[in-house]
């Protein structure tokens, strides 16, 4: 597979997310995916994600500076803003570290800072 075809595949999952179509964005996930927030907590399989998304995921908002691809991995670089249980938006910088397999996103290494 091509490397823009994983850069593609993200941004259709990042898309789906923001439309609030978390189970559009879970289609593009691997059933064993695991998500490392790094020095947080690690999600195992798409069920965890699920629910942390059903939790988390309150009107997001994302935007991308970049994206770089390079055999099964791309890496993204932005910001996200979620809403939280009492309607705050909270502002995110984040950079993920996919690792793509059979064209579906396998694994997450999430780097998120509070800004």
């Amino acid at each position: 597979m091509m490397h823009t075809d994983n850069k593609s595949i993200l941004e259709k999952a990042n898309a789906a997310v923001s439309a609030g179509d978390n189970e559009g964005y879970l289609a593009y996930c691997t059933e064993d995916t695991l998500w490392n927030f790094m020095g947080d907590q690690i999600l195992e399989g798409k069920e965890a994600v699920r629910a942390y998304m059903k939790q988390t995921y309150i009107e997001p908002k994302f935007s991308t500076e970049c994206m770089i691809a390079e055999g099964d991995f791309v890496t993204a670089i932005g910001h996200i803003s979620l809403k939280d249980a009492e309607g705050h938006m909270t502002d995110y910088a984040y950079c993920d570290v996919w690792r793509f397999k059979d064209g579906k996103m396998a694994e997450l290494k999430a780097y998120v800072v509070k800004i």
